[in-house]
């Protein structure tokens, strides 16, 4: 009888403890879809109106879809790859921020982000200015260079749109308040969609109608984030503060460190796109390797809404000092992220030869994406694991490691192994695209040992002293602005008595 009834009381144990970890994936699991549901509508659908004004270029001529391919792949790329990485630093420090309840920070970590985000995007602008110029003393073909000069001078506005979008969804995205973003994200890709086609086909605009429709529509999406920051934030947005100015050399280095992580990622990709203009038939090299970029960067879209969740998740249990919430919630977005490549590269490897049709009619172009559809499948499966991980590091502060990892795997092995396979092997696109594989899949590796070594309660407790620090500095100069407002007004009535 007791044998009986100890085994009973460890078959109840067991059941509660399988119930219990049922309760915990499926908490874990809203808190992780609450973030990347929006994240990922938000990245496809901003994704998808990149790839939209693609497709009507690609539809009034090859050398217009070269030329956007080229500006978009390479200086696009190179400058939001920038951006994108030093906007990460906001997210990094607000989410950790809302994790320890100081939420006033939050503004003014916004704040400082417009004005690091802001000088960078400035001096990028001569970029955009000499397109022309620079991609002729880079060698590529010269009816695409002069195109070029023209259609670079759109992405001016499109620059500092990205400064204020990029900060802003990333200071909504730690307070769990990026619903916003994913729908006003909807709504601009529909319109661009819909003025596209207006401005294109029936107003025959040609260039100027397709990258018209591209800019008011990304400007629709500033407008309204900044709208719902000034009346649905009334805890973290407590309006401009001289604060801001003040102590920007933390926020300058996890910016750059967190640019130089990002940007050396993209940039991996334009450098490949840029050694396809030096092939036979560059045009056609171009056009399909840029194609099949846009598609695995549509997938890598939607594996970034999980690496949003990973940031927010890690920061916010970094900040509330929960290590073992911290793991968990770690282990439950990467099982779901390789759930979701597993899906992805199943779809790729069945209609790998379809897809070339939704970018063009060029049975040439068609050909060769499709002989890269195999390797696109693996590239999917892998983008599942990076992002996830690469979120894990952004959330703990771990970007200047991560930005030589990733020099070394892109720029040490995987460029030098797709210019091997590519030029003296001859296998051309393919090549590239296997050196592509090469340097994440070390990528990979190295990103998995790394996490798998961080000790989550040290990363804790050094955490908790680097907030408290910027709390106390924050309070000083707070007081400081008290002191002067009160020395201030002490001044003027000591002025009102003195006169007659």
């Amino acid at each position: 009888m007791d044998e009986n009834l100890e085994l009973r009381l460890i078959a109840e144990r067991e059941e509660e403890e399988k119930s219990d970890l049922k309760r915990r994936v499926w908490v874990e699991t809203k808190k992780i879809w609450s973030i990347a549901f929006p994240t990922m509508l938000t990245r496809v659908t901003s994704y998808g109106m990149i790839v939209v004004t693609q497709s009507f270029l690609g539809h009034i001529g090859e050398v217009q879809l070269a030329t956007f391919a080229l500006i978009q792949s390479i200086y696009v790329r190179f400058i939001n790859g920038i951006l994108i990485g030093m906007s990460s630093a906001t997210e990094t420090l607000c989410g950790q921020a809302f994790g320890a309840g100081q939420y006033h920070m939050m503004g003014i970590y916004l704040q400082r982000s417009w004005i690091v985000d802001g000088l960078t995007a400035t001096v990028s602008v001569p970029l955009l200015v000499f397109a022309s110029p620079i991609f002729k003393l880079l060698g590529q073909e010269e009816e695409i260079a002069e195109a070029a000069g023209n259609i670079s001078l759109w992405f001016i506005p499109m620059l500092y749109q990205m400064v204020f979008q990029l900060t802003m969804q990333m200071f909504l995205q730690a307070q769990l308040k990026n619903f916003i973003v994913g729908w006003l994200s909807a709504f601009s890709f529909a319109l661009h969609l819909l003025l596209s086609w207006i401005l294109v086909y029936k107003l025959n605009w040609g260039v100027a109608g397709a990258m018209g429709s591209l800019n008011i529509c990304c400007w629709i999406m500033v407008v309204g984030e900044f709208v719902f920051i000034l009346g649905w934030c009334p805890n973290t947005w407590k309006g401009f503060s001289k604060a801001a100015l003040y102590d920007l050399w933390p926020t300058i280095k996890l910016s750059m460190a967190s640019g130089l992580m990002i940007c050396l990622e993209l940039w991996y990709y334009a450098v490949l796109v840029l050694l396809a203009g030096y092939m036979t038939n560059a045009t056609i090299a171009i056009d399909a390797f840029s194609i099949c970029l846009n598609v695995n960067a549509c997938e890598f879209m939607i594996c970034l809404g999980l690496t949003g969740a990973a940031i927010v998740r890690v920061a916010n249990e970094l900040g509330r000092g929960n290590a073992k919430a911290l793991k968990f919630a770690i282990k439950t977005i990467m099982s779901e992220s390789i759930c979701i490549g597993m899906l992805f590269f199943v779809l790729c490897l069945g209609c790998g030869r379809q897809i070339s049709y939704l970018f063009t009619s060029d049975e040439q172009v068609a050909q060769v994406i499709s002989s890269l559809s195999d390797l696109l499948a693996i590239s999917v499966l892998f983008n599942s694991i990076q992002a996830v991980l690469s979120g894990v590091a952004i959330g703990t502060g771990f970007q200047s490691t991560i930005a030589i990892v990733n020099l070394g795997c892109f720029y040490i092995v995987g460029v030098p192994v797709g210019v091997v396979l590519a030029y003296v092997l001859n296998l051309q696109v393919t090549g590239l695209w296997i050196g592509l594989l090469s340097g994440v899949a070390l990528q990979i590796i190295i990103l998995v040992f790394i996490v798998w070594r961080i000790d989550w309660d040290e990363q804790v407790e050094n955490t908790s002293q680097r907030l408290n620090h910027w709390l106390l500095e924050e309070e000083e100069e707070e007081e400081e602005e008290e002191e002067e407002e009160k020395e201030e007004e002490e001044e003027e009535e000591n002025q009102i008595q003195s006169l007659p």
